[in-house]
């Protein structure tokens, strides 16, 4: 896993009267909510929106502290927090008679989830609703059928998780291996005091140095040996085969019939003669490649 940048002492003072703040703000009584919350969707009262949200901010810090074991910045999943609390304060229907604080919970949760999936680890963990349930529950799961136990994962116990988070098998397997390992930097040193980085060891996938050579060579021998064909044919036929088969922007048999004042079909024929005369030439200098 990669590791966070730590935290300025200065951002940390802040955090912690952020958080003194917050948990010193009053809870509000169902009635009080009820109020806010109708006059912030009806009325769009921003010192209702305010009071509300500002109440359940202790909701946001008491979830941001159940994500600490991923060793993201506190403030960061605080924020992400905020967030949702801001986007279920947009949604939340107060005539459905159920607590702001239930609601908002679902909220605050799924956005700090969707955080600690992004930044884990540089490789996207997953995307979907049944990943995010693996991937949050993966080691709970395992701690409680195992007991603690530190022990690879059994087949028994894949299967056992796999069912109990409705999964297949293999996304089970494939996720204990994400949360197995970490990230690393590919500049970071091969052992201690080497001098070799991890970056020096990954294969190419390009061509090799002499492959690009022969790549080059052939190009060029076979360049020449085009040149030397089309100098063979006559001044119509080279004009016709340019025309059709070397420029960018390719003439039609049409076009190149009124040009020349004859039919399309007899420079057809003209082209097809003079493809012959060039294959054949091409052919016969490839066969004597040192004397071409």
């Amino acid at each position: 896993m990669s590791t966070p940048a730590p935290e300025s002492a200065q951002s940390i003072r802040r955090n912690r009267g952020f958080i003194t703040q917050a948990m010193n703000t009053p809870m509000l009584t169902p009635e009080r909510e009820h109020l806010l919350a109708k006059r912030w969707r009806e009325e769009q009262d921003v010192a209702a929106l305010h009071e509300l949200v500002a109440a359940y901010m202790r909701l946001v810090i008491a979830t941001a502290s159940r994500f600490r074991q991923y060793a993201l910045p506190m403030s960061d999943l605080v924020q992400e927090g905020n967030v949702g609390l801001m986007q279920a304060a947009a949604r939340f229907e107060p005539e459905r008679e159920v607590r702001f604080s239930t609601y908002a919970s679902w909220w605050i949760r799924s956005a700090m989830q969707d955080y600690v999936l992004r930044n884990w680890s540089i490789v996207r963990t997953g995307t979907s609703a049944a990943q995010k349930a693996l991937f949050f529950n993966l080691r709970w799961l395992r701690a409680r059928i195992e007991k603690g136990s530190d022990a690879p994962l059994t087949d028994a116990v894949y299967a056992r998780i796999a069912a109990d988070l409705k999964v297949p098998l293999r996304e089970v397997s494939a996720m204990a291996q994400r949360l197995g390992g970490r990230d690393h930097s590919l500049n970071q040193p091969v052992g201690e005091q080497g001098s070799d980085e991890w970056e020096d060891f990954l294969p190419d996938p390009g061509p090799s140095p002499e492959d690009s050579a022969m790549k080059r060579l052939d190009g060029e021998s076979r360049g020449r040996w085009l040149r030397a064909a089309l100098s063979e044919l006559s001044e119509r036929e080279r004009m016709i085969v340019e025309a059709r088969m070397l420029a960018e922007e390719r003439s039609t048999l049409e076009e190149l019939g009124t040009s020349l004042g004859i039919t399309k079909e007899r420079v057809r024929q003209i082209e097809h003669r003079a493809f012959e005369k060039l294959r054949a030439a091409v052919l016969r200098r490839s066969d004597q490649p040192a004397a071409a």
